[in-house]
């Protein structure tokens, strides 16, 4: 019963904040509705067209509740790297998001079989960049950025908090200049190893094509990556999940943990994959709890 009222207050709080929007912005002169940012102006480095699958941009969802957190995060949507499950594993997440004060981008990257790596991640890279470079703008602290990602998108990030950079001081393009390195991560179900047993093979194909070197999936497979420079983690995942076995988010887990990375890990008996944040589930719906309570420990809830 506790598990369920829970469940309805957090849904209730999501709408409220909603509802809170319009007329919070209309005082702020600020608009409440959700808006695209291109990643690059001038289009994409490595673009094959100008069609939407070309264009990779950030969707903004603010809370403009002037309580709000200083803290921002950007969601990568799993789908195999083939769709984007944008919806609940984007849209939803930033409501909720929203309604604990954060503000949230959703990242619409390009996709195999049409792009391969490195594009992802430069698109990752670039996402990070943009909106630190956004953060006195949009009302959050540069050093304050974190990277979400579900199955696939869970793989994006966790290769981007192993892969990151801290910014080319002499770059033309100001955007270019900052770090692209995640301030923490939160992974849910992710996709991390492409040599192991359990691996994904769908996300390995349409990331890396059809017969990868060995060599470029070991790159790829972020548990073997994972150092002292490595962002904190959250991770999620359930036993029952055949699609992405909770081996993936196990070993992500231990390789932090033996770098010294502050890191949790929950994993549910039940439940299969692709759940999103599950809030109708009196189970499963317990983890976005447990995530607002290590975002809390970390003072990443703190209110401006």
């Amino acid at each position: 019963m506790a598990k369920a009222i829970f469940a309805a207050i957090l849904l209730s709080s999501i709408a409220h904040a909603q509802a809170n929007q319009t007329r919070s912005a209309s005082e702020a002169g600020i608009t409440s509705e959700p808006y695209a940012i291109p990643l690059w102006d001038r289009g994409a480095p490595g673009a094959l067209g100008r069609e939407p699958r070309d264009v990779p941009a950030v969707t903004v969802y603010r809370p403009v509740d002037p309580r709000r957190t200083a803290t921002a995060v950007i969601i990568a949507p799993g789908g195999g790297y083939r769709l984007l499950a944008s919806n609940h594993e984007g849209r939803q997440v930033a409501d909720w998001l929203n309604a604990l004060g954060v503000t949230a981008f959703v990242l619409s990257y390009r996709l195999g079989p049409r792009y391969h790596h490195p594009i992802e991640l430069g698109d990752a890279k670039r996402a990070v960049r943009l909106v630190r470079s956004r953060a006195s703008q949009l009302g959050f602290a540069p050093d304050r950025v974190g990277m979400m990602g579900f199955s696939a998108g869970g793989h994006l990030a966790a290769t981007l908090g192993t892969h990151f950079d801290r910014g080319d001081s002499h770059a033309a393009d100001p955007i270019e200049r900052f770090s692209s390195r995640p301030d923490f991560l939160i992974l849910a179900y992710p996709v991390i190893s492409f040599t192991a047993p359990y691996a994904h093979a769908a996300s390995r194909t349409n990331l890396l094509g059809d017969n990868p070197s060995m060599a470029l999936r070991e790159e790829l497979s972020d548990e073997l990556h994972v150092n002292a420079d490595t962002p904190p983690t959250f991770l999620f995942s359930t036993a029952a999940d055949r699609v992405v076995p909770s081996e993936n988010s196990v070993s992500f887990y231990l390789a932090l943990h033996k770098a010294g990375v502050p890191a949790e890990l929950h994993i549910f008996e039940k439940g299969p994959h692709g759940v999103g944040l599950a809030l109708g589930n009196p189970v499963l719906g317990e983890w976005p709890r447990l995530l607002a309570n290590w975002l809390h420990d970390r003072g990443l809830l703190e209110k401006r």
